[in-house]
């Protein structure tokens, strides 16, 4: 698997971004985020039409503006095609008005790449990779197909990340960092 300080692989896959009729899908490239100078998360998740997959995305979805406002790309993953993340999403309350693309890895090679392929049924794990705009993994957490993650929990992480300092155990925004 994929780790800190490693680059970010390329990519250039199809993303489903909207609802609206001939407007439903895009391109997104591992560049998109480096052209403003911003960070990117990118979550992965198993499988559309799941139990445990939509409350990770309409929580995402929710934080999406902390997000924004901290100068991030938000992307969703996984091995599902653009079309049957548009039926998810047409289908499900909670997604219809996601405000980030949904990449479809139908190849599965950017996973691979990733090192986040379940060995049985070959759909992503659980995994949230932070990229700095220069495309180098800052931080990694990979959970089991049955268990949530915390968006709290990226988020933090990426405001510690932001101040290039020295952040203490349970550290949050705007409290002090440690000088060395």
């Amino acid at each position: 698997m994929l780790t800190i300080g490693d680059s970010f692989p390329e990519f250039s896959k199809l993303a489903t971004v909207s609802l609206e009729k001939g407007k439903e899908f895009e391109t997104v490239t591992h560049e998109d985020h480096k052209k403003d100078g911003k960070w990117m998360v990118m979550f992965w998740y198993p499988k559309d039409f799941t139990f445990v997959c939509p409350t990770e995305i309409a929580e995402f979805n929710s934080q999406y503006p902390e997000f924004r406002d901290r100068d991030t790309v938000l992307y969703a993953a996984s091995t599902d095609s653009e079309f049957v993340h548009l039926a998810w999403r047409k289908d499900h309350d909670d997604l219809r008005g996601l405000r980030f693309p949904m990449i479809a890895d139908t190849s599965k090679s950017l996973a691979e790449s990733l090192g986040i392929l379940e060995k049985e049924e070959k759909v992503a794990y659980r995994a949230t990779f932070i990229v700095d705009p220069d495309g180098i993994i800052r931080w990694v957490s990979v959970n089991d197909l049955n268990v949530g993650r915390n968006v709290e929990e990226v988020l933090r992480t990426l405001d510690a990340l932001q101040t290039d300092e020295l952040c203490p155990c349970n550290w949050t925004k705007g409290e002090d960092t440690l000088s060395a």
